[in-house]
């Protein structure tokens, strides 16, 4: 089955060009089981672009596909239209001139393709095959402002304002886009970093406009620039979705995720199956040492933040696994020693069918760890961003494993230093997200927490069942290593 790539041609006043560029991208060479559509915007040209344009989609119907705007927004604008209606896996951007050559592609999306990037940049800086050699004042500002967003993003890049930037529409999608203009270039670059997509680089020709050829990018633009990297290097508005953003918040908890793996990481064999892992925060800490690791997860985004993330590890298997979908457990029965699911089950209607199916994922004598949020009376509007149907008391999560055939071996109770916290922000205060401020102070005192934690009077935020399927050898005991 073929994939898709999505080539988008943001357009304003380029009707000398246009024609030639987008008929180059619909010829352009593509990797093996790769096909392409051309998703154009026209940024209220005064000239003859968008007639070129319908032509265009009229010549190739359902290859190109046009959309208008009334007046004109910049390339940011453009770019936020297209990605919205690109139908591909893939997108790359390619500007409605001849700066660029299309017979590049397969250079550029080749790491998308590896699963080694999660974004490519092609770069007119590094050693390649030929460019036009113009502009030294133009270059040396290019440079500048390349090293400048690399300060804010953390990065390494020799070019930053290229056109030709390769990604996941997933990915792209789930960033909020605030440029209009050519802003665009360092907001996306800051913000994939931020997002800790691996982004990489590969050599690529260029012909470059002169300004009596019709080159619009000029001084005023490179401000806007610098303004834009200033704003976006203090902001964490990397997310479209809230509950998402808060996710990105705890994520960034590290000594935290390391608490909560140092509390399952006893219970766990050598064969394990995740449910829910996300982007792989607590994959990195619990995958080590494993004989088999299956990391799973519904989303297609993170899935394949995954596969970029965990390339190169022999013992790590990424798949899709819907914790209420019995067809997706059929080829997982009885396949493993060991099942963790943390804040997995709360998100999921249908709750014993969840763990009736993680149960049947389970060799005899298997163990499943389930962490959950404790305490109907403690939800609130963080719960409500979550996405969580309920919270559990202890005797709840007993029954429920139980209903579903496991012997509750123990409950753990995890975290109570929060409770307080959870409950005023998302309670009393009825906030939708997390302070990092509040996050960073507490994350640094983790230590001091884990040694205290048990000796708070009042119920923790969550609650871990360790249950057994019945048979093997026995009752199975906190394992110190793999």
């Amino acid at each position: 089955m073929s994939r898709l790539l999505s080539i988008l041609v943001p357009a304003f006043n380029e009707e000398e060009y246009l024609a030639a560029s987008i008929l180059r991208a619909l010829d352009a060479p593509l990797p093996e089981g790769l096909e392409s559509e051309v998703v154009a915007v026209d940024d209220g040209s005064t000239d003859c672009t968008p007639q070129i344009l319908d032509e265009l989609a009229e010549q190739f119907p359902g290859r190109v596909r046009v959309f208008h705007h009334a007046a004109n927004s910049g390339k940011g604008a453009a770019i936020r239209t297209a990605l919205a209606e690109a139908r591909g896996e893939f997108a790359i951007i390619q500007d409605a001139d001849l700066e660029y050559d299309p017979a590049e592609y397969p250079k550029v999306l080749g790491p998308l393709l590896a699963n080694k990037a999660d974004v490519v940049y092609g770069s007119r800086f590094l050693i390649s095959g030929e460019r036009r050699v113009i502009y030294y004042w133009h270059s040396l500002a290019n440079h500048f402002l390349t090293t400048a967003c690399n300060m804010a993003a953390d990065l390494n890049l020799t070019d930053m304002e290229t056109c030709y930037k390769a990604f996941r529409v997933s990915l792209a999608r789930s960033i909020p886009i605030r440029s209009n203009r050519f802003g665009i270039e360092p907001e996306l670059t800051i913000k994939f970093a931020k997002r800790q997509a691996s982004i990489y680089e590969v050599p690529i020709s260029y012909y470059g406009r002169t300004y009596d050829e019709g080159k619009k990018i000029g001084a005023r633009d490179a401000i806007n620039a610098l303004w834009v990297i200033l704003r976006f290097s203090f902001s964490r508005d990397i997310y479209t979705d809230r509950g998402a953003h808060i996710l990105d918040s705890l994520a960034g908890t590290k000594r935290f995720n390391r608490w909560m793996a140092d509390t399952v990481r006893p219970w766990l064999g050598t064969r394990v199956l995740e449910l829910g892992s996300g982007i792989g925060n607590m994959t990195q800490h619990l995958a080590r040492g494993r004989k088999n690791y299956v990391a799973s997860d519904i989303e297609a985004e993170h899935l394949a933040r995954l596969r970029v993330r965990f390339r190169g590890r022999p013992n790590l298997q990424i798949r899709h696994c819907d914790l209420c979908s019995p067809a997706d457990f059929a080829d997982l029965r009885g396949q493993f020693d060991s099942v963790v699911c943390l804040n997995v089950v709360e998100h999921v209607e249908d709750d014993l069918l969840a763990l009736r199916n993680i149960y049947s994922a389970l060799q005899p004598g298997g163990t499943a760890i389930i962490l959950v949020p404790q305490d109907q009376a403690a939800y609130g509007t963080l719960d409500e961003v979550l996405g969580h149907f309920r919270r559990y008391s202890e005797d709840q999560l007993r029954g429920l494993m139980e209903d579903a055939g496991f012997e509750v071996e123990r409950m753990l109770h995890f975290n109570r230093i929060t409770r307080p916290g959870w409950r005023i922000n998302g309670q009393l205060l009825r906030r939708r997200s997390f302070s990092r401020f509040q996050l960073r102070v507490f994350d640094a005192l983790v230590p001091l927490w884990r040694r205290i934690d048990r000796f708070f009077p009042w119920p923790a935020v969550s609650v871990i069942a360790i249950g057994r399927v019945p048979g093997g050898n026995g009752a199975s005991s906190p394992r110190t290593r793999a």
